[in-house]
């Protein structure tokens, strides 16, 4: 079954929604427990880490944000969820490019999914995944 594929600003506002419903509390949260010491506690980023890995894989490639934008994470080939490789070749590979290329891939990800035709980024292309409408 085709679906027709997610472009940047329904994405860029499923990561917002994702930042805000998420993000906010986790912050919140890290906070209290970390008290002045917030910059250095990583609970924060191992439970975010943990949401932008794990959530997909268990919701059939749906965030939160992507859930209330009507989007979602498949894999290209068979057009199935991701898995856990998959999801962790999205993040963790995707990341280390990003590092590596000093966020300048990140902005060549953002022009990928503005103006490809198959609205596909880098990490996309690392995992074999696309964005698609629900």
């Amino acid at each position: 079954m085709y679906k027709e594929e997610a472009g940047f600003w329904v994405r860029f506002g499923a990561g917002l929604l994702d930042g805000l419903i998420v993000g906010v509390p986790l912050s919140i949260i890290g906070y209290l427990i970390a008290g002045q010491n917030f910059d250095r506690e990583p609970i924060t980023n191992v439970l975010s880490i943990l949401y932008a890995l794990l959530l997909p894989v268990i919701w059939k490639g749906f965030t939160i944000g992507k859930k209330i934008c009507g989007i979602r994470i498949r894999r290209v080939n068979d057009h199935e969820p991701p898995g856990l490789g998959t999801m962790l070749l999205r993040n963790f590979v995707a990341a280390i490019i990003y590092v590596l290329t000093f966020g300048i891939g990140i902005i060549v990800s953002c022009f990928m999914v503005a103006i490809r035709e198959d609205r596909r980024s880098i990490h996309d292309f690392v995992a074999g995944t696309e964005v698609v409408w629900d």
